[in-house]
């Protein structure tokens, strides 16, 4: 067991450089930066599993955050794997395309890669300080992080499969999903995925400086509605539906759910 908290983020750095730089050395050779999405949510369940096998918390928090946070990223990454080979993610594309117009294009992804290793290692906090909990069994608010993160985690996966389920259909060509829970925001995804952070939150609470777990779902929060989430899907949605995306966000609650307005 490894008993200091520096120690173990140290070595969590170590695993997050060692999926990163391989893969911005791919990235070079092919062009395509997809594969960091998965590479991203690989690092948070392998974070997990590290931080929960060397800690040394109390074995039911360790458990705890092995079994939740290490399938859900896992579950991710392999979403984001089907795409790769593809073509570049039209993100990147256009990072890619702006970049190239400024200079240095390599230089500005490898400072992307660095940054997405970092931001994993920093986002994790909430695992890694559930592994130094020490109570002797989970205590109540422990409880409440794991009650909200199965209906986290599933209200995400019946979002993602509500959309799969509409995008499949041919005849929903150019046009915006109004059914399930789509219905009520017009990211339930997103939603479902921030309120898991907020149960890796709670159910680190309470451990040896457990409030900073809190700064995991606040800075998720914000990444989400206004930088790497919304922003660029809805001008995704904008530029291929137009006028019915449009009537769709003068509906529908951007995030959280909430019954639907008349247009």
């Amino acid at each position: 067991m490894i008993t200091s908290h520096w120690v173990l983020f140290l070595i969590g750095l170590g695993l997050a450089e060692a999926i990163f730089l391989p893969l911005y050395v791919l990235q070079r050779r092919t062009g395509d930066a997809t594969a960091v999405d998965a590479a991203w949510a690989v690092t948070l369940a392998l974070l997990a599993a590290l931080y929960a096998a060397l800690a040394p918390g109390c074995l039911a928090y360790r458990i705890l955050v092995a079994v939740t946070a290490g399938p859900a990223y896992l579950r991710v990454a392999s979403v984001v794997l089907r795409r790769v080979g593809h073509g570049e993610d039209r993100r990147y594309r256009d990072l890619r395309a702006k970049w190239t117009e400024r200079g240095g294009v390599q230089r500005r992804f490898f400072a992307f890669y660095q940054a997405q290793a970092l931001l994993a290692l920093g986002v994790s906090a909430p695992f890694l300080l559930a592994c130094f909990d020490r109570h002797h069994g989970l205590q109540p608010i422990a409880w409440a992080g794991a009650a909200l993160w199965v209906v986290s985690a599933a209200g995400e996966a019946l979002a993602d499969r509500q959309l799969a389920r509409f995008k499949a259909d041919p005849a929903n060509s150019g046009k915006t999903m109004r059914y399930g829970l789509w219905r009520y925001s017009r990211h339930p995804n997103y939603f479902f995925q921030w309120t898991s952070w907020v149960a890796y939150a709670l159910i680190a609470t309470q451990a040896p400086w457990g409030w900073l777990g809190w700064i995991s779902p606040a800075l998720m929060l914000y990444l989400i509605v206004f930088v790497t989430g919304i922003p660029p899907s809805e001008e995704q949605a904008l530029r291929s539906r137009g006028d019915d995306y449009r009537r769709y966000q003068r509906e529908t609650s951007p995030f959280v759910p909430w019954f639907p307005r008349a247009a």
